[in-house]
């Protein structure tokens, strides 16, 4: 009888041993995964005052674009969560459409070959953050449902083991479906 508790104990322990070891590689995937997306949005942010400059070069007198290009970018190096950064990242996507929007208005500044290097750059670059948040949103999804999970939930209120916040789209524009329209010409 004394050989069966002390098996049954024994599995427990190791029962609880390997939930916690789980609960900890996830929660180690979580902070890893989000330190990638701290990386490409710090590569984002630290292209953005070369592009802003580029364009105040031909276009410096479009004064209020470039200033909420600046300060959008501004508040998203200062976000740390998860929400504010979405939040402000969020934000600082609205400016630079206005900013490339603006472009448009300037042939010059679209033949401009540094121009078009800064936004293949962000481009490249917008890609890589979109798919460190579907990663980093994968592993939170993963841990926060393990926390809920029996029998791993007793052991994550044990163990203090908080849900983590997904890296979400914020606005509406970043929603939105882009517009496509073609305009027909009697040449074609």
């Amino acid at each position: 009888m004394l050989l069966l508790l002390l098996i049954l104990v024994g599995l427990l322990v190791v029962g609880v041993v390997v939930i916690y070891n789980n609960l900890v590689r996830l929660r180690v995937r979580a902070e890893s995964s989000w330190s990638d997306i701290d990386v490409q949005l710090k590569r984002r942010h630290d292209l953005i005052p070369n592009l802003v400059e580029t364009v105040r070069g031909y276009a410096g007198h479009e004064r209020e674009t470039l200033e909420s290009v600046i300060q959008a970018r501004t508040r998203a190096v200062a976000a740390r969560s998860p929400e504010e950064s979405s939040r402000a990242e969020g934000e600082l996507t609205r400016t630079l459409q206005a900013l490339f929007a603006l472009a448009e208005n300037y042939p010059q500044l679209r033949a401009s070959e540094n121009f078009a290097q800064l936004q293949s750059s962000l481009e490249g670059i917008e890609d890589a953050i979109q798919n460190a948040r579907r990663y980093y949103n994968a592993v939170v999804r993963d841990l926060n449902t393990k926390i809920h999970q029996f029998p791993s939930n007793l052991i994550a209120q044990v163990f203090g083991f908080q849900e983590r916040e997904f890296f979400e789209l914020d606005s509406d524009a970043e929603r939105a479906v882009p517009k496509v329209q073609f305009t027909s010409s009697p040449d074609v």
